[in-house]
């Protein structure tokens, strides 16, 4: 087959001339060989963005080249949470080879398929379905080609370590049914997977595909990008947050060798042949700022609610709150704050952007690369199709680095000097200028009979989204809301979205209530819960923690916390001491039982769930961002404050496997029980009752 006719396959499909491919950087990885493609209708969002209409998304694809060769492609980003080794491990299985033998290309917006972004724990439930389909379809056109080319039945072959082999022992490999040809195949609706009682691959411990290049230091981040003639750029910040630029001189920086200075309204950079001469001629510049007043901290929830929009956004009305209180025998009312949260990733953003023949190419840490090249486009003018964004495997990013910032500062500055230029930021631009983990007020009036019932739940989240924001509990008489306010900081997703804070407020009301109604927690919750997975997992959690052995005593406590989120299943109980003389509180122990449907690796999803409990530390005991009217102030390693090792407890992962059930992602959920076990376990051990995030940002309040 010609690439002329791949090309008209893909144009039928309204794949071409469209941007979600490059026609030469396509046909240029296809090569020869055979290729699988999943068609998804297109979204409702991208007919929005233009093009063609009709089925125009790629919801995953797999090449096996002449060489035998296996090559899968999608547009999710490897974040530090081992997708690479999940997605291969899922086309490994398909075609009966191992997942190290796998070419995973994620995140080039030339050549692999259309993909939002990397967040919300949607890599597994999104690309795992459409990515074993075509993996599965590339393993039944072998089988094919094999009964062709062997002239046999193909239900007396078998597939296994890159070749089909027959009965009587005869095998062709991979490669050899490949060669000579060039043909692309979308996927028919049935195509019979591997079902997980005969999986071999999927649902087993499996190291990382690439570990041996990351503990040798030969794996390459957006930071590490080098092209030729590359130049450094910095960005002039404002001395304070949302200022303007009110006046400028240049001269000092101009005058340094090989600096270019670039003056666009507030936007001022410079270029330069070093990373060190770029920051220098950046110290050069005499800038005046117009500074803008925030609001001040301790009015922030004040403010946060005087600003609230009564939506009911993602709220939900169940009988009557009217009818509920008047029933109910014991009536609570409390309100619950959370700080805002710098994500604190360890690798601060980074891109590189070149510009060749009217075409720009910006390899960047990003978390959204199709985004960030929609930006890119709107921002210079361009057809998407004159735009290419490069994701490399990215240092973490927990919501932070969906935007591309950084790629469209190089770009910016790249078009002016006519070079590629590379704009790394410092710890501190990490820390000051992205968006923030929202603030917000919850406030929960519940009602419940004496017997442990409850009949009315009334809840209103100001600010700090929507995630999570039910009940799971089954109460007759609900009124849940959330309302959207204005926000003196920038704000958007943090690991979880808005969960962690949803559920530390409805987990850490719930044990108030039973402590006003004399009932244990755990017999408290099961009591009102009714979904059988939710409570399956908090028996689980609590009967390996061993709930109710021990009785609080001598500063010692335990406290649980559980919820629903992003189809993941989560439960975590805590074991706290409190020093009854210095009032600092350390955290024992942790176990969180988590359950997400079926397990694709048990190994990634268990360093999941431990990276969870050990990040979710920080906002649960002391992690927020520092303010005054002005600007941010703890914007450094050394002043905001991060879990550190001598904070770990002992942390225990309980994976509950459902392979009965699709796979969801197990990246945000098992984080938000955290902070409500540990609250919970506080007020167990000490009888105080805590209900601002972070709990104990200077130890233990006076009694």
């Amino acid at each position: 087959m010609s690439d002329e006719r791949l090309e008209d396959i893909l144009a039928d499909h309204g794949l071409l001339p469209d941007a979600t491919f490059s026609r030469r950087d396509f046909i240029s990885a296809l090569g020869g060989g055979i290729a699988v493609l999943i068609l998804f209708p297109r979204s409702e969002a991208e007919a929005q963005r233009g093009g063609p209409q009709g089925p125009t998304e790629i919801g995953g694809w797999v090449h096996i080249d002449q060489a035998g060769q296996v090559t899968a492609f999608v547009g999710k980003v490897e974040l530090g949470q081992n997708a690479r080794t999940s997605l291969s491990m899922v086309v490994a299985e398909e075609l009966r080879i191992e997942p190290s033998a796998v070419n995973l290309v994620m995140a080039d917006t030339s050549i692999t398929p259309y993909d939002a972004g990397t967040f919300g724990s949607r890599t597994t439930p999104g690309t795992v379905p459409p990515l074993r389909k075509a993996a599965a379809a590339a393993r039944e056109l072998l089988l094919d080609l094999a009964a062709q080319q062997l002239a046999v039945d193909r239900t007396t072959l078998t597939v296994a370590d890159h070749k089909v082999t027959h009965a009587d022992g005869r095998s062709l490999t991979f490669g050899e049914l490949t060669k000579g040809q060039k043909l692309v195949q979308a996927i028919p609706d049935q195509v019979p997977e591997t079902p997980p009682a005969e999986w071999r691959v999927v649902g087993h411990p499996t190291p990382k595909v690439d570990a041996v290049t990351v503990v040798t230091g030969q794996k390459r981040f957006a930071s590490d990008q080098k092209r030729p003639g590359m130049l450094h750029g910095k960005v002039l910040r404002p001395t304070a947050y949302r200022a303007t630029l009110k006046s400028l001189d240049t001269a000092a920086a101009e005058a340094m060798p090989g600096v270019t200075v670039v003056h666009d309204g507030d936007f001022v950079g410079v270029v330069a042949p070093t990373e060190v001469a770029a920051a220098k001629a950046l110290d050069a510049i005499q800038a005046e700022w117009n500074a803008q007043t925030l609001v001040k901290p301790e009015e922030l929830y004040e403010h946060l609610k005087s600003t609230a929009q009564q939506t009911d956004r993602g709220g939900n009305t169940v009988g009557s709150m009217v009818d509920g209180l008047a029933a109910a025998e014991v009536k609570l009312e409390r309100s619950y704050t959370v700080s805002y949260l710098a994500h604190a990733a360890i690798e601060p953003r980074s891109a590189t952007a070149e510009w060749e023949n009217g075409n720009l190419t910006a390899w960047t840490a990003t978390q959204s690369p199709f985004g960030v090249r929609s930006g890119l486009s709107r921002q210079f003018g361009l057809p998407e199709t004159q735009v290419r964004v490069i994701a490399p495997d990215t240092g973490n990013g927990y919501g932070g680095k969906t935007p591309g910032q950084a790629a469209s500062e190089a770009a910016r500055l790249a078009k002016v000097v006519g070079r590629p230029v590379r704009v790394a930021w410092t710890r501190e631009e990490e820390m000051t200028w992205p968006h923030f983990r929202p603030a917000g007020v919850i406030d929960v009036t519940s009602g419940a009979l004496r017997n442990g019932k409850l009949v009315a739940w009334e809840y209103h989240n100001y600010n700090s989204g929507p995630a999570a924001l039910g009940t799971p509990y089954a109460v007759p008489n609900q009124l849940v809301q959330h309302h959207p306010c204005d926000s003196p900081l920038a704000q958007g997703a943090y690991r979880g979205l808005a969960a962690p804070a949803n559920i530390w407020a409805r987990e850490t009301h719930m044990d108030e209530m039973a402590h006003e109604l004399g009932l244990d927690p755990l017999a408290f919750r099961l009591a009102n819960l009714t979904d059988d997975r939710l409570r399956t997992v908090l028996q689980t959690a609590t009967a390996r923690f061993g709930w109710g052995q021990a009785l609080a005593t001598g500063g010692r406590g335990f406290g649980l916390g559980c919820g629903i989120d992003k189809g993941g299943y989560t439960a975590t109980c805590a074991e706290v001491l409190v020093d009854q003389t210095t009032r600092q509180v350390r955290v024992v122990r942790i176990l969180t039982a988590f359950e997400c449907g079926a397990i694709i690796n048990p190994l990634q999803l268990e360093n999941q769930i431990i990276g969870a409990a050990t990040m979710a530390l920080g906002p649960a005991l002391f992690e927020a961002l520092e303010f005054d009217e002005q600007r941010l102030l703890n914007t450094s390693y050394s002043a905001y404050r991060l879990p550190r090792f001598s904070d770990l407890p002992q942390i225990e992962a309980v994976m509950v496997d459902r392979r009965d059930l699709p796979s969801a992602g197990g990246g945000e959920t098992p984080f938000a029980g955290v902070a409500p076990a540990i609250g919970n376990a506080i007020f167990n051990a000490t009888g105080v009752r805590l209900r601002a995030l972070p709990l104990v940002p200077n130890g233990m309040p006076a009694a």
